[in-house]
């Protein structure tokens, strides 16, 4: 039972994700800022479409897995156990933890505030920072907590996925070499490099905004002064 719960929640993580990182309009041809950041920061939208990919392989895995593992060996066993061995070399825990769990819900979350974030911006919301015609300051819904909620969006579905997929009983931990340091190291690598890109972004938006707005930016910059989460950065 417990795998196909596992592999449900998993379905549910993928989607989330998947909704958060669809773009929600077109980057236009002309008005784009904040091009000369580092490579390593401007391939954000690459790995996003990369987590995306990997989460839905790590779905469909964890589903036939699931499937293989209560109805395999009544139809096939020596098939069931080949496939056992192949999608997962190494006896592995199907306990559904607490991290686990808490790493779906981080999940959709963040892509809850994505979603807001959508619909507050509507048409100016771009997956590459640009200045359209008409550009307007947007002050309503989340932005009105912090300055860059999608941003905070996008590290809590990181922080999601890092819980769930690094941590015992994931396919990573106990079907790959990483083992519980690896993991580790690679959670915190993957979340401080989707801090730095929220940050970079949000001083080069900061930046840009000022000068498009002038005293209406620096009204709202005061009145909302914290660019992810409120009260602490």
């Amino acid at each position: 039972m417990f795998l196909f719960v596992r592999a449900a929640l998993i379905l549910v993580q993928a989607l989330s994700n998947h909704r958060a990182f669809l773009p929600p309009n077109k980057t236009p041809e002309k008005g784009r800022y904040h091009t000369e950041e580092p490579q390593v920061l401007q391939i954000a939208p690459s790995i996003f479409k990369l987590h995306n990919v990997l989460l839905w392989c790590i779905a469909v895995f964890e589903v036939v897995y699931a499937l293989n593992h209560y109805f395999g060996e009544t139809f096939s066993p020596s098939l069931s156990a080949r496939l056992d061995t192949a999608i997962c070399p190494i006896p592995r825990s199907h306990v559904v933890t607490p991290l686990f769990v808490m790493g779906v819900l981080t999940t959709v979350v963040g892509m809850l505030i994505r979603i807001q974030c959508f619909r507050e911006l509507g048409q100016l919301f771009t997956f590459d920072l640009s200045i359209l015609p008409g550009h307007k300051l947007v002050t309503s819904g989340c932005y009105g907590y912090v300055r860059h909620p999608s941003y905070t969006g996008s590290m809590l579905i990181v922080a999601g996925l890092a819980l769930s997929h690094l941590t015992t009983g994931s396919l990573a931990v106990e079907c790959s070499v990483l083992g519980p340091i690896g993991s580790l190291l690679l959670c915190v690598a993957w979340w401080m490099w989707t801090l730095s890109v929220g940050a970079s972004r949000a001083i080069a938006e900061d930046k840009e905004l000022q000068k498009l707005f002038g005293p209406e930016w620096d009204a709202y910059a005061a009145t909302t002064k914290f660019w992810f989460v409120p009260g602490l950065c």
